[in-house]
């Protein structure tokens, strides 16, 4: 009976294993869509029932961002000039919170997906005279702007989350890591125990 028990756990952990992290994923994902949803959809304004009630179309939301993003790609490609830019830059710059708001998630947003990637280049940077090392990103080669010529900034995210740090560090304590940069992103943010298969 002992032995019938312990079988029966083995088998439970190794489906907790799989069952957690897929099921933890699709909860975030549905949770995540459906709130973007509930926030966005406008069906309720446009679309009442024969008692005059709003009416949910599930999606909506969802379909009128992305389409509204996708007009936005397409007018800032085709339509917006360099004049027009600089005068948006200009409004933005005088209005000092939204401006700090404003240009700090265009660059977070741009380091992922703009034309001049940010987190591409994996590098093992040794932190102590003890030969502790960390995985982080170079985003920075030169900073003789603010005279630390030598020197490159590394930008470390932290296990579990998004967020991370960024260190300034001589460029000799930094090694170039030969695998991709999705890798190793996957490798830190997951605690290390995954995105090295």
């Amino acid at each position: 009976m002992k032995r019938l028990f312990t079988i029966l756990f083995t088998y439970f952990l190794k489906g907790i294993i799989v069952v957690v992290p897929v099921g933890a994923a699709v909860f975030l994902m549905y949770w995540g869509v459906y709130k973007l949803d509930s926030a966005l959809n406008l069906s309720g304004f446009f679309i009442t029932d024969t008692k005059g009630r709003p009416v949910y179309v599930p999606g909506l939301g969802i379909v009128t961002v992305f389409v509204l993003i996708m007009i936005v790609g397409l007018l800032v490609t085709n339509v917006v000039t360099d004049p027009i830019k600089r005068w948006l830059n200009r409004w933005i710059n005088k209005l000092p919170v939204f401006k700090f708001l404003y240009s700090s998630i265009k660059d977070l947003t741009e380091a992922f997906v703009g034309d001049e990637k940010k987190f591409n280049e994996p590098v093992l940077v040794e932190v102590n005279e003890f030969g502790l090392k960390k995985v982080g990103f170079l985003v920075q080669k030169d900073l003789k702007k603010i005279g630390l010529p030598g020197d490159v900034a590394v930008y470390f995210p932290w296990s579990y989350s998004f967020a991370g740090q960024v260190i300034i560090i001589s460029a000799e304590k930094v090694k170039p890591i030969d695998r991709s940069a999705a890798d190793m992103m996957k490798f830190v943010i997951s605690g290390g125990v995954s995105g090295l298969d």
